[in-house]
């Protein structure tokens, strides 16, 4: 199965803004946690989702170059 730089591309944004959308319910919700314990690990959740968020963003962006650049 061949995937074209275009799709590529498209599912990477959507996978970024899945986890993003994440990352950011994760950030959020820590004014509402007490316990020290549960605010780390709710922490580390926000920033697991953000770097997840971080590698969608790059792999779109080089599917994106892989697109413009590729040759007919």
């Amino acid at each position: 199965m061949r995937v074209s730089a275009r799709l590529a591309m498209i599912l990477a944004i959507i996978f970024a803004a899945f986890c993003l959308g994440f990352a950011i319910t994760g950030f959020t919700s820590l004014r509402e946690i007490t316990d020290p314990q549960q605010a780390s690990d709710a922490r580390g959740f926000a920033w697991f989702w953000t770097f997840l968020a971080g590698v969608g963003i790059v792999f779109g962006l080089l599917s994106w170059w892989i697109g413009k650049t590729e040759k007919d």
